[in-house]
């Protein structure tokens, strides 16, 4: 078909053909159908033409682009998309071939065998990936396949696309099959039926020529920028013209693969491509568009072969327009140039002098793999405008959607290969190179994951050569000179790292794309065989080598300090490393032992070139250093890996000793640079060069750095001659000068404050390099162990911290995976898990690894803390840690040194290196240092002892050979130290006597004070030699002298170019004139100086007695626990004791000095040292301790007041704070200033107040009545509706009693306030109001920024530094005054009720009058609009007159009422747990009380409008009552609220308040209250149950008590209630729908006593308050009778054997009956006109559960699926920052514009609606909670976490989390008790904008 296709479309055009005349207003589904006819003719010919001619008109109609001349605009007007959408529609009706074209689509899909998913998507794509099933590192899922596969136990993560990707689900190249979801997993191919040939018939004719279309108009569209700034204006508008063509081609990929396959033909087809772009032929605008075509090539510097036109420019054929003979003239014009300048680029303008431009290994072929391009097929010249036009995200997605198609997936892949130069051009070019670095990856990663698919066009496109030369040729552009040796004559160039190449990794997605085909075996090996490549690679490398040097500043400070650090770093691990270890991964056998030698050997050849190129002889250049040695490291990982793993003999890959010894100095060079760093002696680099050596041994760098140096420095050491690298190592540490006997010395090359830590520093490094088995034998495993020991000593860690800091093999594919079996298994040995805790100060911790006991006790090492500690207080940590653990085992109290830890064997290749530990210069060196340290000279530590004792140990572990064989080897010619040491066993030296040295000093030393021999050898103080030889490092010059000849034999140079290279320091002793030689007497050995170091650290005289006298066994035994762990002293009896173990001589010699009782230094001497040393440890230990001691009394102290301030629930070790209540003594309450300090009573003038935070609070409001918490929805079915919320119920009460009564009164009928509710609390601190407003001054004044805004009158308080804004003054009073109020009194009930009365109608009965204006009313008043302003208007004005002054009553009333209430809640709903709780004690409701009542009593009520009056007197008429018909009536005394009732009486009263007067009220209104319980009662029940209780309680109704007995009283009600129409209403269907409960006597006591709980509660707590009574414990279900006894409702004869009745508590203050009639005639002659709603107000919910945030489910992801694709209801498009509200569940945008309203963003908006100013939102994206408190806000943390008690902020691990209850719990009781302010410490303002 295809080719009959291209048949038709090739050909000599024949003139127009026939087509219908009526052109374009023809129906075009007619014309498709008829078409289609005539092409399923056999003979389609004249079909075809007829589709053809249509084609050329419809798709050429008007081209848009072409409008403007050169097309440097679209053409205007409308005419262009008008065109374009009916070409388009055109297609679609072809295709479908004049059917339907959504059936057609339908039809197609049908035929889709869905092998693959193949889904692709962009950046911030929501997918998986699982390490278990992928077989490639890079396989991803889209979230639909993971959930539909089965990977649970696996180990997967989410992830956010950072470049795009595509789902590999069903690719088995990819992953694994079981991994597959269950749409992908049927191997469909064979049950799909074949695609009937007429279906996709049209397709094959229309669609080249569409895709040609589009071609045409991308050529159009672009035009050469001018002077190489791309125009993306121009570009991107070209773009959006096509944006419907791509999306329709994008729409055909998504219906499966039947048309797949077709576009996968049109697109491949050579044919089809060169009949329709030949550009010949009469048609001038397809010429034109050719002619565009060669210049876009010619001019991105490319040729098109084979094109005569390019290269016939002299004689343009006739049918070239002279616009293209000027295009290709200007474009080879500046192509020239641009070539030149290019050129000069490189040679001439970076200096770079004479630089041979670096030939490539393929002569002919780099120049074609850069420049030449030929398109053959549609997809690739489709590529080529992709890649011109900057990657459009749309193509990119268009050439993935086909990937799936098997064929296609070549053919790209091959295209890709084919432009991969110029993609790499292009991108350094860009503008906008991360943009399209993304984008190239998002491609190249689905081409080259794939093994077949890479190994393939490695084959056949060389795709190895082409990355190299592309990488090189990168790199190329950015070298400059090194200036690392030789600065005149380097011939070496290394790229320069401020270049925008290396500083923005432009370089990445090749490196990227490189390591990924690398990671595929049969690729590597090609790599690893192919010399050539190798050479050319090396010769990459060692672009890098030497990149980033850093020069020793020595006078000024730098004055720019650069970053480009940064850059050198990431481009050595990525462009060097990585690929390192993914070709290391490849030679892990015997077989592939070739490859490494490959490699081996032209990493030496690269070497030796480097080194020639710096000229470099055997010094190297002072006060430099470079971080980077990518060579070094290449060589030594092939070396490690060819021991390791390939059984190679490693002598076989040495070069000779030269190269051996210049191989070591330049990472020596960086071990001595990183002692100075640490010295302090870079400091005037700046920052930055710290920052380079902490990046050099961080753990993501450690592995490709620092380890391979060490290790190449341990291999040279094996090989050298020990002395030569002993001293090596001390010269390129500057100590060489130190090492003398002598107390004084000159340091020709360190200052004297360096030289200690430089003297650690070496001596360190030493004991790093010969205690270090990284590569020198440890399995896989081991090494694994000993990091992840190392990182927990330093501290515990968390999982995921732990996962980072280990550092793992960087290549993906190497196996050691983090979080694989290996990974868990070790860790689950070596540390315990601690869960994630709680403090009660709030901070959250996660779950932390803690390492075991057993690990501490045996397997902590200090040398690899020391190796992998970034910063250097980690070490001292872990010896901090090491030292609690010893202590709190018992094995070790004092300060503990670092444990001496038995190595891991060596591997036998690497057997030389413990020559080091028997070399003669070692051995003098240590001998030195220990009589040094032993005479107290300048400038030595403990550090330095330490690893002094350290390296004798070594050696006595690792003296394996035997002493005979010793003493043979040296009794060769040199005898040169024979003076010093007969041999070079440390077992032997040991014991060997030092009598006399003598030593150069300088003419000032006390040596030549005295008479050297004389005196007795505690003035003998000495250096390096017996009397007779040279000075101990004229030894070393020998070495170097030995060494330089061979040196100068191989090089055949004359010896003297070489020999001035010696510095003078090394040159014949005397050449330095103001030294002079003394001769000092030592008579000491190591083992007597160790002896007497014993005393020394012991501090008494002959402290030191060898074990074994006592005990033989000693001797023998391998280990002695005791011995383990311990200080210096126990260091020195271990190491004696292992000299004693390992020769007999020794033993002796040992007993023989501790026979010798003499001291070794005259008693006075030694202990004023000693005591000068001594006493400033113990010094520093007294100060260190008294320290600790303040520091834990503070802590201590501020514990407990932590305790008292924060936690709501404890009411032990409380403080009593300053508010005293109830002591008789003191005459007037006392306060203290916390700002003055001053104590004294509150008063008129001077008031003090309270430190309170005013907040508004809509908890009460979230209480429901159910006890089940609500879920957060996650379907959309479950939807969250607050009807059934308290707030909700009590705004429809109220908003019912407005309709129906008058406004006033139905403001005193109810509370507000449950939500926007205004809650006060204190920390219990005082200060006088004057002093808060001068500090209010400072703080206003203060810079400082504060996490509040002082201007809203917030503070913290200056004691506690509780979070606070506002003073609420303390009412002046007395408490005596309280205790006499609380005498029992005599009165009769009648005569309380009528006092009360009277007071309240008494105005301004107030001690103070109103009228004066004192401080203390103006503060009362102003405290008053605080409260006010505290919430929002919304929630206090509920009149329906604004501003009424009804509104203020009922706020005020309702203040108190929220406090109580919340206090309840805070009790946990009920009085049971009795006691003053510690909210009591900080409780603040007296003060509050006085000042609402103060302005309470500024309203009077009318006093025939006192509900009083009702409550306690009859009316006469009751009819007069009701009022007239017309205005409303008063809210019915049965409708009120009686709590509410309860605040209004006790505010109108003057305060303070006596207590009979509160009795008093609280009898009264019970009464009401039983009424009210007993009327909802008769409701509940059916109309059977009323009639009997009716007919009950008539029966008792003469009894004595009828007034107290329920069943009387509910009989009365129900008789009086049934006069109006009460009960009638309730049709049959409501009875139906509510199922009777069967009431029994006990039942029918329950549902009154609930109904009455409530009041009680809340009175009980207001009696507490007020009169400072306690509140009695009991059990739940004596509750109500406890607190009625309480409440003085109870009368006192009452018998408590027969079972409790409520109505007991009734003591009527009129006649029962008479009243309750008065009560029920207001209701029934409401309800005859409205029964509904008469009832309704009737019944009142009163029990309340307590408020609970949203249940949350177990598992974070059901949240995520469902929110984070949820589209927004206010905006409907899917939020960026998706939140949701915690309380109740609302879905919002956080930080969304969209949603913005009067400048408050969405959650700042919805915190106001829902928790008046507190919000708490979960946000979606980041697993994260934050707070919103007003102004302010937090991150309060996450709830969830994953497996290993970790939060996942972000989600950036992605690993599953679940809840953890404790959090939500700590969560929830901060929202309930109001404490987010105090607990959480970072709050920032918001300016509205979340």
């Amino acid at each position: 078909m295809a080719a009959a296709a291209a048949a038709a479309v090739g050909g000599p055009q024949p003139p127009q053909p026939e087509v219908p005349a009526q052109g374009p207003a023809l129906d075009k589904a007619a014309t498709a159908a008829h078409l289609k006819a005539a092409l399923s003719r056999p003979d389609n010919r004249a079909g075809a033409e007829e589709l053809q001619a249509l084609l050329e008109r419809v798709l050429n109609a008007e081209r848009p682009l072409a409008g403007a001349a050169g097309g440097e605009e679209a053409a205007g007007g409308g005419g262009p998309g008008e065109a374009e959408e009916d070409a388009l529609e055109w297609c679609k009706c072809l295709l479908a071939g004049g059917g339907g074209y959504d059936e057609f689509c339908a039809a197609v899909r049908a035929y889709d065998p869905a092998a693959l998913c193949g889904l692709v998507w962009t950046a911030n794509f929501v997918a998986y990936r699982c390490r278990t099933c992928g077989i490639s590192p890079c396989m991803s899922l889209c979230a639909e396949c993971f959930h539909q596969g089965d990977h649970t136990g696996h180990d997967f993560n989410m992830f956010r696309s950072q470049a795009g990707g595509a789902c590999d689900c069903g690719d088995s190249n990819v992953m694994r099959e079981s991994g597959f979801c269950r749409r992908h997993q049927i191997k469909s191919s064979s049950n799909i039926p074949c695609v009937p040939k007429d279906l996709l018939m049209m397709s094959e004719f229309v669609l080249p020529r569409f895709i040609f279309c589009l071609i045409q108009y991308l050529r159009e569209g672009y035009n050469e920028p001018a002077a190489d700034v791309p125009s993306e204006k121009d570009l991107n508008k070209v773009l959006q013209l096509l944006e419907p063509q791509i999306s329709f081609l994008e729409d055909l990929t998504k219906m499966g693969g039947a048309m797949r396959a077709v576009l996968t033909q049109v697109l491949t087809n050579q044919q089809n491509y060169k009949d329709l772009t030949a550009g010949l032929g009469e048609n001038a605008c397809a010429k034109k568009s050719h002619e565009k075509y060669l210049i876009a090539l010619k001019s991105s510097g490319l040729t098109y072969p084979e094109d005569k036109l390019v290269y016939g420019m002299q004689e343009p054929s006739a049918g070239t327009s002279a616009l293209a003979a000027q295009g290709f003239a200007g474009a080879t014009g500046t192509l020239g140039q641009i070539d030149s300048s290019d050129e000069e680029d490189q040679e001439g303008s970076q200096g770079l002098g004479k630089r041979k431009r670096v030939k490539l290994s393929s002569g002919t072929k780099d120049q074609s793999i850069m420049d030449v391009l030929k398109h053959k097929s549609f997809l690739e010249e489709l590529l080529f405008w992709t890649i011109k036009y900057e990657f459009p995200q749309k193509m990119v997605t268009f050439l993935l959607n086909m990937l799936p198609d098997q064929e296609y997936k070549v053919a790209f892949t091959k295209t890709f290969v084919q432009h991969y130069a110029f993609i790499m051009k292009t991108l350094k070019k860009s503008h906008e190179s991360d943009t399209m670095s993304n984008r190239i990856v998002h491609i190249s990663v689905q081409l080259f994951s794939n093994e077949e698919l890479a190994r393939q066009v490695t084959e056949e496109c060389q795709l190895l050569d082409i990355m190299v030369t592309v990488l090189l040729y990168m790199m190329e552009s950015c070298l400059i000179k090194s200036e690392l040796q030789d600065e005149e004559n380097s011939l070496h160039v290394v790229v320069n790292c401020g270049e925008a190449l290396l500083k923005n990794n432009t370089y990445w997605p090749l490196v990227s794309d490189f390591i990924n085909i690398l990671s595929h075996q049969s690729v590597a090996k090609r790599f690893l065989e192919d010399h050539g490549l190798l050479v050319t690679w090396m010769n990459f490398v060692s672009f890098f080598q030497g990149m980033n040097l850093n020069k020793r500043e020595l006078n000024e400070h730098v004055e720019f300090e650069s970053q480009t650090y940064y850059a050198a770093f990431a481009a050595e691990l990525e462009a060097c490393a990585q690929p390192m270890w993914g070709l290391l991964s490849h030679c892990k056998v015997r077989e592939t032992q070739e490859y490494t030698r490959n490699v081996v050997r032209y990493c030496l050849e690269a070497l030796q070139d480097w080194f020639d190129a710096i000229n470099f002889v055997d010094e190297p250049a002072p006060n430099q250093v470079t971080f980077h040695l990518p060579l070094h490291r290449y060589y030594a990982m092939f070396l490690s890996k060819a021991v390791k793993c390939q059984e190679l003999d490693l002598d076989s890959l040495l070069p000779d000793q030269e190269m051996l010894m210049k191989l070591m100095i330049h990472p020596l060079q960086i071990q001595a640079s990183l002692a100075e760093i640490h010295s302090n002696m870079w400091v005037r680099n700046g920052l930055q060069i710290k920052g380079q050596a902490m990046t050099y041994v961080q753990s993501h760098f450690c592995n490709s750095m620092i380890d391979p140096d060490i290790y190449l420095l341990q291999v040279c050491a094996s090989r050298l001659d020990p002395d030569y690298f002993i001293s090596s190592v001390f010269e390129r540490f500057k100590v060489v000068d130190l090492l003398t006997m002598a107390s004084q010395h000159h340091n020709l090359v360190l200052d004297v404050e360096h030289e200690r830590s430089m003297l650690e520093g070496a001596l360190t490094f030493l004991v790093i390099l010969l205690s270090l088995r990284l590569h020198l034998g440890m399995s896989d495993d081991e090494i694994l162990r000993a990091e992840m020991v190392a990182q927990l000593c330093m501290n515990d860690r968390t999982h995921s911290s732990l996962l980072d800091l280990i550092p793992e093999n960087p290549n993906p594919k190497s196996g050691i995976i983090p979080g694989s079996y290996s990974f868990e298994s070790v860790l689950s040995a070596v540390a315990d898990f601690k869960a994630p805790v709680f403090e009660p100060g709030g901070s959250m911790q996660q779950g932390m690894y803690t390492p075991k006991a057993e690990v501490w006790d045996q397997e902590f090492d200090p040398v690899m803390v020391i190796l992998r500690t970034v910063y250097r207080r980690d070490v001292q940590s872990a010896m901090d840690r090491y030292t609690a653990f010893l202590k709190q085992s018992g094995k070790f109290p004092g300060n503990p040194w670092p444990p001496y830890k038995k190595r891991a064997s060596l591997h036998p290749s690497y057997k030389g290196l413990m020559r080091l530990l028997h070399c003669k210069t070692l051995h003098i060196v240590l001998f030195t240092l220990l009589y040094k340290i032993l005479m107290d000279h300048q400038n030595l530590s403990e550090h330095v002892l330490c690893m002094v004792l350290y390296l004798i140990e070594l050696g006595l572990e690792n003296s394996a050979e035997d002493d005979l064989e010793e003493e043979v080897s040296m009794g060769g010619p040199e005898r040169c130290h024979d003076s010093w040491f007969p041999g070079s066993n440390l077992v032997s030296n040991m014991r060997h006597f030092i009598n006399y040295v003598r030593v150069r000093v300088p003419e000032t030393a006390p040596e030549l004070k005295r008479d050297s021999l004389a005196s007795t050898s505690s003035d003998g103080l000495g250096s390096l030699q017996n009397s007779g030889t040279a000075q101990v490092f004229s030894l070393v010059a020998e070495r170097r002298k030995k060494f330089q000849e061979i040196i100068n034999r191989s090089n055949s140079e004359a010896n003297q170019v070489v020999r001035p290279k010696i510095p003078s320091k090394w040159s014949a002793p005397g050449s330095s004139p103001q030294l002079t030689t003394a001769i000092l007497e030592i008579k000491e050995s190591i083992l007597s100086l160790l002896i007497k170091l014993h005393h020394k650290l012991s501090g008494k005289q002959n402290s030191y007695y060898p074990p074994w006298l006592d005990d033989i066994e000693v001797l023998i035994q391998p280990e002695i626990p005791k011995y383990n762990h311990g200080d210096g002293i126990t260091a020195v009896e271990r190491i004696l004791l292992k000299a004693a173990m390992q020769s007999r001589m020794n033993k002796r010699i040992i007993e023989e000095i501790c026979r010798k009782v003499t001291p070794p230094v005259p008693p006075k001497k030694i202990t004023a040292a000693e005591k000068k040393t001594l006493d400033k440890e113990e010094r520093r230990q007294k100060a260190r301790e008294r320290q600790q001691k303040l520091l834990a009394e503070f802590a201590s102290r501020q514990k407990s007041f932590m305790e008292t301030a924060m936690d709501v629930d404890s009411p032990e070790n409380d403080i009593p704070m300053e508010i005293t209540t109830a002591e008789p003594q003191v005459s007037e309450a006392v306060y203290d200033c916390v700002i003055c300090g001053q104590s004294g009573p509150s008063s008129e003038d001077r008031p003090t107040g309270l430190v309170v935070l005013l907040q508004a609070s809509s908890v009460l409001g979230q209480c429901r009545d159910n006890v089940e918490p609500k879920k957060l929805p996650i379907t959309e079915e479950e939807q969250i509706y607050p009807w059934d919320t308290c707030a909700a119920v009590h705004d429809v009460r109220l908003s019912l009693l407005q309709r129906y009564f008058k406004d006033s009164s139905c403001l005193l009928a109810v509370s507000i306030g449950w939500e926007g509710g205004v809650y006060v609390q204190t920390c219990g601190h005082t200060l006088h109001i004057d002093c808060h407003k001068s500090y209010m001054e400072s703080l206003r004044n203060d810079q400082v920024l504060q996490g509040f805004s002082v201007d809203k009158g917030e503070f913290t308080c200056p004691l506690c530094r509780q979070f606070a804004n506002s003073v609420l003054p303390c009412y002046p009073g007395s408490n005596v005054e309280n205790n006499l109020w609380q005498r029992p009194c005599n009165k009769s009930t009648q005569d309380l009720i009528k006092e009360v009365e009277e007071l309240q109608g008494r105005p301004g009965a107030f001690p103070v009058s109103i009228s004066s204006e004192t401080n203390l009313s103006k503060e009362m008043e102003s405290v008053m609009k605080d409260i006010k302003n505290t919430t929002q208007k919304k929630y206090r004005d509920y009149s329906k007159t604004p501003g009424s002054p009804d509104n203020d009553f009922l706020f005020m009333y309702s203040v108190a009422r929220t406090n109580l209430e919340l206090e309840l809640i805070h009790r946990g709903g009920s009085l049971c747990s009795g006691g003053a709780s510690t909210a009591g004690k900080r409780s603040c409701l007296n003060q509050l009380f006085h000042v609402l009542a103060l302005h309470m009593r500024l309203y009077t009520i009318d006093s025939e409008y006192n509900p009083w009056k009702k409550l306690t007197q009859l009316v006469e008429d009751m009819n007069s009552q009701m009022g007239n018909e017309d205005h409303q009536p008063e809210v019915p005394i049965l409708y009120h609220d009686v709590t509410s009732l309860l605040l209004i009486q006790i505010l109108m009263m003057p305060q303070p308040l006596r207590k009979e007067h509160f009795s008093c009220i609280v009898k009264v209104l019970f009464t009401l209250l039983y009424t009210q319980a007993l009327a909802a009662l008769s409701v509940k029940g059916t109309e059977e149950d009323r009639s009997a209780w009716k007919h009950v309680g008539a029966l008792k109704k003469n009894t004595c008590d009828a007034e107290k007995s329920y069943e009387v009283l509910l009989s009365f009600v129900i008789s009086e209630l049934s006069k109006g129409k009460f009960y009638y209403e309730e049709g049959a269907q409501e009875c139906a729908m509510v199922t009777p409960i069967a009431w029994s006597p006990e039942s029918m006591e329950r549902y009154i006593q609930d109904f009455c709980l409530p009041f009680l509660r809340i009175s009980s707590l207001l009696q507490h308050h007020l009169f400072g009574e306690d509140l009695p414990s009991c059990q739940e279900e004596e509750e109500f009778s406890v607190l009625a006894s309480c409440l003085g409702l109870l009368p006192t004869f009452y018998q408590t054997d027969h079972p409790f009745i409520s109505a007991s508590c009734l003591d009527w203050p009129v006649a029962a009956f008479d009243i309750v009639t008065q009560w029920c005639f207001e209701i029934t002659s409401f309800t005859e006109r409205h029964a509904e709603q008469g009832k309704a107000l009737l019944i009142q919910e009163s029990r309340w559960k307590l408020p609970h945030l949203l249940q949350l489910p177990e598992n974070y992801n059901t949240i995520f699926q469902y929110y984070h694709r949820k589209t927004c209801s206010v905006c409907t498009k899917v939020p960026k920052d998706p939140a949701v509200c915690l309380v109740c569940g609302t879905f919002v945008c956080l930080k969304g514009l969209c949603c913005k309203q009067q400048s408050y963003c969405e959650c700042v908006l919805h915190s106001q609606n829902c928790g008046a100013g507190t919000g708490i939102f979960l946000l979606i994206n980041a697993s994260v909670i934050i707070i919103i408190r007003g102004h302010r806000f937090c991150l309060w943390g996450s709830v969830y976490l994953d497996a290993h008690g970790e939060e996942d902020r972000d989600l950036r691990r992605g690993k599953p989390l679940y809840i953890c209850e404790e959090r939500y719990r700590v969560l929830e009781q901060q929202w309930v008790s109001h404490t987010f302010d105090h607990i959480n410490k970072r709050w920032g303002p918001h300016y509205n904008g979340l």
